[in-house]
């Protein structure tokens, strides 16, 4: 959707869950002494200011990151992506692109997609060099699947504002899947207070996927009236250790006040 940005939303709770864990899984999968393919559905513009006047407006990170960075100690994969987005400036916070970039290595290959024009600008100049697709994601995702090298990661990480994405994606996850079946596909999703992501849930499940789980934290809105009260991420084929980092990230998030 071109009307969307994500500097608005940049370092919330579902940021913190979502890219904990994608750096848990990407700090994992780079361990072994093989290269591996990363491909990004919507990236955004891989670095954003959190003391800038659309984070403020929201006030999303200072519910968020700013309040649960000390969940994760300097060694986490997460914590290294945060401190080095820092170097770019010191309310600099780092979107998916950025964490992959700063934990992938010289031989790995990363594809990102982002359709909208400005974002699209932006995320070349914070990630010079990158092969970066000013295209529809969902369509790359079956375009460049299966990928060259074959073992890596999908982040599929739509704005859930176009209303076709809900029965989309579950769509193509499963369709994906079966052309790259040794790929870990992560998709994260917002729970929302209107109930519109149950029934995206309910196919997800039907899918019948055998190595895949689905994790879902809750937390407080943002602001009052806020309608997104949670976050979910469906990871076919988790790298090992993923769902006992999830259950850990979970057990924070329940500490938080509602």
């Amino acid at each position: 959707m071109l009307s969307y940005q994500h500097a608005y939303h940049a370092g919330n709770l579902a940021d913190v869950h979502k890219h904990a864990l994608l750096a848990q899984a990407l700090d994992y999968l780079t361990r072994k002494d093989k290269p591996l393919s990363y491909l990004e559905t919507h990236s955004g513009r891989a670095l954003y200011d959190l003391s800038g006047p659309e984070a403020l407006k929201t006030g999303e990170a200072a519910q968020g990151i700013a309040r649960v960075a000390d969940w994760f100690g300097p060694d986490h994969p997460y914590a290294r992506a945060l401190s080095a987005a820092k170097t770019q400036g010191p309310t600099a916070y780092p979107g998916s692109p950025f964490i992959a970039r700063h934990l992938l290595r010289a031989d790995d290959r990363m594809t990102l997609a982002e359709l909208h024009p400005t974002e699209a600008e932006a995320l070349r100049a914070a990630l010079p060099g990158a092969d970066i697709r000013q295209t529809d994601g969902l369509q790359m995702a079956l375009s460049l699947t299966p990928p060259e090298p074959r073992r890596g990661l999908m982040l599929l990480d739509p704005s859930w504002e176009v209303k076709s994405d809900w029965q989309a994606l579950p769509k193509l996850v499963g369709q994906v899947h079966r052309k790259w079946g040794v790929g870990v596909l992560m998709m994260w999703y917002p729970i929302l207070t209107n109930g519109l992501h149950r029934p995206m849930v309910r196919a997800l499940d039907a899918l019948g996927i055998d190595k895949a789980v689905r994790h879902e934290v809750a937390f407080p809105p943002a602001r009052e009236g806020h309608g997104m009260i949670g976050s979910g991420l469906y990871v076919v084929n988790p790298p090992w250790g993923l769902d006992a980092a999830a259950q850990e990230l979970g057990a924070r998030f329940a500490t938080l006040k509602r």
